[in-house]
């Protein structure tokens, strides 16, 4: 029998897992931390805690599996979007921590580059046609802008994948896809990076690292180190993902353009895979992990989405936190007994989940969280109920930016799935059918099946003969309906209150420079 490792960076965790060739998976190991938040609107990890999590959770997993190292033939490692990527000098050593996809600081970066690069240009190049803080070009002119003599110790900027790829070959390289999720700089037309882009920016091109590779390119090979330290054998190969969320697609058994796939972690990213960018719909547009220049990713979704409801467990649910530790049920599966049978509405509830300002479908650096209708009837239970709707009301304002019929039903992976309940709500509130993996390993299972590829140890035949979704979860009517009401309330608060967020914002600024400026005195 042969085998195969999928790893998966991710915000808050990096996950392994270990499939046999026919689809089996035979086990996993998640290794946890936490993201640095240092001021509001900032987030940025040290590049250690992922490369730490891609080693402590293949060597577990490989242990736990029991199988020959000499019978895993491969190893696909993606990872979240890594926003400006992780800032290395000549020495490949970390300059400063990484500015990763979650960081909102970069507001006057992107208000000069719309006023001083063609805008036309930059849509015609990448493909995307809003500038805004969540590209990672807007982040490395922060760095630029902010601390000049960091910037003079940068050599290259490498995503979070490919950077541990790195760590575990000695090999420099990007896949498409997280090159083209830097935004600005990469030309979705030459699949290169472009020149034009580079020099009106003012990012020296050797900052941007070469090969650019398809996500099913063996880069190289475990150095002898590495393999010891994960009881695996020198040189197994090890094939870049791209950005998790294209590779969680590909663990959906998407291989052409037309289905609609929600990956929910810690945020959402709902996208279609198309031939050609979907254009003026404000969505965030880059090459699809596999086929990379051929296929295009266009996705939109919450920045916040699974990080609100984390937020709400470890802010809010203390005691059923600390039960867990107990030994009691987790957090998260008391919180859903809690709020179970609460009905469509949570009783007048209605949040929205902005809690980081807001990318597509909205671009509002400004947007903020709100809990609207509380009154001494609601209950915790009411508000996390309320909190998982606030998800699916994102998740549908999402699909309608597509502007497209999605067929009988859609796709939804992520930690999410482990709730029934919320499965439903997310069926109920959209409308349409739901279908989720059976295995909790989207991004995981896409690596395996893009290793398998890549080493010719699998083809696209065989992984799409492997039953990765479970059945139609379809929607109730009658709560589609109630919802129908209270989405459009959910659409109508933000825009009635999208001039206070900003308002706030300026007050919250004010208010830090008076208090600077009366301690500095």
């Amino acid at each position: 029998m042969k085998y195969l490792i999928g790893t998966d960076i991710g915000t808050s965790g990096t996950k392994s897992i270990l499939m046999d060739t026919e689809g089996h998976l035979i086990a996993q190991d998640l290794e946890e931390y936490d993201v640095l938040t240092p001021k509001p609107l900032w987030a940025e990890q040290w590049p250690n805690v992922w490369v730490d999590g891609v080693k402590d959770s293949i060597r577990k997993t490989v242990a736990k599996s029991g199988v020959d190292p000499k019978d895993i033939k491969g190893i696909g490692i993606s990872g979240l979007y890594g926003g400006s990527g992780i800032p290395v000098d000549e020495n490949m050593q970390p300059v400063r921590p990484d500015l990763i996809w979650m960081d909102r600081r970069a507001q006057e970066e992107t208000e000069w580059v719309k006023e001083h690069v063609d805008g036309d240009r930059l849509t015609e190049i990448t493909g995307n046609d809003v500038v805004d803080p969540y590209y990672g070009y807007t982040k490395i002119l922060w760095i630029k802008n902010h601390e000049p003599e960091n910037w003079k110790k940068i050599h290259m900027f490498l995503p979070p994948n490919n950077y541990a790829i790195y760590e575990l070959t000695g090999k420099v390289s990007i896949d498409h896809s997280a090159a083209g999720n830097i935004g600005g700089l990469y030309d979705i037309n030459t699949h290169t990076w472009s020149e034009e882009m580079m020099a009106a920016m003012g990012i020296p091109t050797h900052m941007m690292p070469t090969p650019i590779v398809d996500s099913t390119t063996v880069v190289g090979g475990l150095t002898a180190e590495a393999a010891i330290d994960l009881g695996l054998v020198e040189g197994t190969p090890i094939i870049p993902g791209g950005v998790d969320v294209g590779a969680a697609n590909v663990g959906m058994g998407i291989f052409k353009p037309g289905k609609y796939v929600a990956a929910i972690g810690s945020s959402m990213n709902a996208a279609l895979v198309s031939e050609k960018p979907i254009k003026g719909q404000g969505l965030i547009v880059w090459p699809y992990p596999y086929k990379s220049e051929k296929l295009v990713y266009n996705f939109s979704g919450s920045a916040t989405a699974g990080a609100i409801t984390k937020w709400f467990r470890d802010n809010m649910a203390q005691f059923e936190v600390e039960k867990q530790k107990q030994g009691g049920d987790n957090a998260y599966v008391a919180l859903n007994k809690e709020s179970k049978g609460i009905e469509p509405g949570s009783e007048g509830l209605v949040v929205l989940p902005y809690f980081m300002g807001e990318r597509a479908p909205i671009w509002n650096s400004d947007a903020k969280g709100l809990v609207f209708g509380l009154s001494l009837a609601h209950t915790k239970a009411h508000l996390y109920h309320a909190f998982q709707e606030a998800v699916c009301y994102a998740l549908r304002h999402s699909i309608e930016s597509t502007g497209r019929d999605l067929g009988e039903y859609i796709i939804i992976a992520g930690g999410v799935t482990n709730s029934p309940d919320w499965v439903q709500m997310f069926a109920d509130v959209t409308g349409y059918a739901v279908r989720t993996p059976i295995e909790d390993a989207e991004a995981n299972l896409g690596d395996v099946m893009m290793a398998g590829i890549g080493t010719g140890t699998l083809s696209v035949e065989d992984v799409q003969k492997w039953q990765v979704l479970g059945p139609e979860v379809k929607p109730d009517p009658v709560r589609h309906d109630i919802y129908n009401n209270y989405y459009h309330l959910y659409r109508k608060l933000y825009n009635d209150l999208e001039g206070d967020m900003h308002d706030l914002s300026e007050i919250q600024k004010d208010a830090v420079s008076k208090l600077k400026d009366s301690v500095e005195a």
